[in-house]
């Protein structure tokens, strides 16, 4: 990346494009594009200032990992077509970075974070980066990850790569980015792109949103395609927009939902995302208060209470102290089948890659030993070796475990409560403030409200709240399918009225 940047940015000064204005929206950043006042090169160049400014030099953020050589080239193509046919599509001339597990045929590799994948160059973009690219938006770079998304030992460090090293924190630098799109969430917090690509099975998109102040927002399962990330497993996996707004969320969601038939888990939705940006969108609503999901932090039920109370300002009805019966009962039920479906899916994405790459678990694991010195200095693979030693998905435990826990968070939890208290969303803090990077013991979380909406493939939405000491803590907003746009209501609404966001001083 070191290199890639010089090149770039070979013609800049620190000093140019310094007023273009973080807060500004997608489409206010295509206005001033239409009038004049801004091409897309120059914010590409932009951003490209702030990646060596910010990520490579000075508080050293290590959250953009490559940089697309062909990125400018395109700025320049889009800056052209939109003198002589106007906006390609709702993402025209704007620069987007993909979490380092994303296909995309720009030269740039594949890596999960591992050597094994170092030279993994894909030569087709994965379907969802061309839905970006047919929107007109601009493939910037690749942002770091916690390694293999943080499946791989128990132990891990959120944003903590073996290629790459540890991704930092923009509002404390000794602080985790939390994982496992810990560059995406950095990178946006710190202004390096407009938009960033995350991907989740269980809090990877809300959490690293939620402790670096932005905004991150994981779609209903099989709405965003997954062909061509590099998977854990098909029953949880999504892809979703991590930004600085609810606005830019809804503009990108909107751009790459759409059924891939190469996807087997695809799924068709009428959401119109963009139809649900609406101020007044509190007003009259049920929201239900997840009661069970706070009590391990009082700086945040701090912060919590107060978002009830805002809520109410904006004419929401509160439905409070509600709670999953079944919480905690799922666990072991949803990490059962993380461990089969990823040595499934896992080998499904690498017998698609170039020969010469590891073509199965247990190849990856063999690797990992052979290079244990660089692959693993701070924590281990017991994660892949529990996977590998699982018997395929036509296991009877497989199938057992994946009913229950699907029961357990749909019919007996988002569904059960939204059906008996007539609710429209539910929420919760999303996690605790960020805490102290830590190689060697690993991350240290407090508490989270992820899993509920991840396990069960439900939208989940996560708006800055607010700041414990300094750092973002987030609201998280979830429902079941056929509230997905009342929980955009709610969760723009609720932006517009407190605008907690405030930037990271660099």
């Amino acid at each position: 990346m070191r290199l890639a940047t010089s090149i770039l940015l070979s013609c800049l000064s620190f000093s140019s494009f310094a007023d273009i204005d973080e807060n500004l929206t997608i489409v206010q950043l295509q206005q001033q594009m239409k009038a004049g006042k801004l091409s897309s090169e120059e914010l590409v160049e932009h951003y490209l200032n702030r990646i060596e400014r910010f990520d490579d030099n000075g508080p050293k953020l290590n959250s953009v990992v490559q940089l697309n050589p062909n990125a400018i080239k395109r700025a320049k193509q889009l800056d052209k077509s939109l003198k002589s046919d106007g906006l390609v599509g709702p993402l025209h001339g704007i620069p987007v970075l993909l979490k380092d597990n994303i296909d995309t045929a720009d030269g740039m590799a594949n890596t999960a974070g591992s050597y094994a994948l170092e030279h993994n160059y894909p030569e087709k973009d994965a379907f969802l980066v061309a839905k970006l690219r047919e929107a007109g938006a601009i493939i910037l770079g690749k942002a770091n990850l916690s390694q293999w998304a943080n499946f791989r030992s128990t132990a891990s460090s959120s944003g903590w790569t073996a290629m790459y090293g540890q991704t930092k924190n923009p509002y404390d630098i000794t602080r985790s980015p939390c994982g496992s799109s810990s560059g995406s969430g950095s990178a946006i917090a710190a202004n390096l792109a407009t938009v960033a690509i995350g991907t989740e099975t269980d809090g990877s998109i809300t959490c690293p949103s939620a402790v670096n102040g932005i905004v991150g927002y994981k779609p209903l399962l099989g709405t965003v395609s997954r062909s061509g990330v590099i998977p854990i497993a098909h029953s949880q996996d999504t892809a979703g927009p991590m930004t600085r707004n609810v606005t830019d969320a809804v503009i990108v969601l909107s751009a790459i939902t759409a059924v891939d038939k190469k996807d087997s888990g695809a799924r068709k939705t009428s959401l119109k995302p963009t139809e649900h940006l609406k101020k007044d969108g509190l007003k009259g609503k049920r929201v239900g208060i997840v009661r069970q999901f706070t009590g391990y932090h009082k700086g945040v039920d701090a912060q919590f209470e107060q978002a009830i109370a805002d809520l109410k300002k904006q004419g929401a009805v509160i439905v409070d102290d509600l709670s999953f019966e079944k919480a905690g009962q799922w666990g072991g039920d949803e990490y059962q089948v993380l461990l089969y479906e990823f040595k499934h899916d896992i080998q499904e994405y690498l017998a698609n890659t170039k020969d010469g790459l590891p073509k199965t678990l247990s190849e990856l694991i063999r690797f990992n030993n052979e290079n244990s010195a660089k692959e693993m200095p701070f924590f281990q693979q017991e994660i892949f070796e529990a996977a590998e030693e699982t018997d395929g998905l036509n296991s009877e435990d497989y199938k057992k475990a994946l009913a229950s826990s699907k029961q357990k968070t749909q019919e007996q939890g988002i569904d059960l409560l939204v059906k008996e208290h007539d609710l429209d969303v539910l929420i919760a803090p999303t996690t605790g403030p960020a805490w102290k990077i830590d190689l060697v013991n690993g991350d240290n979380f407090s508490g989270s409200s992820t899993s509920a909406a991840a396990v069960s493939g439900y939208p989940h939405i996560t708006v800055p709240m607010g700041y414990v000491h300094g750092l973002p803590v987030g609201l998280s907003f979830f429902t079941n399918p056929e509230h997905e746009g009342q929980m955009i209501e709610a969760g723009f609404a609720y932006e517009q009225a407190t605008k907690h966001r405030k930037s990271p001083n660099l």
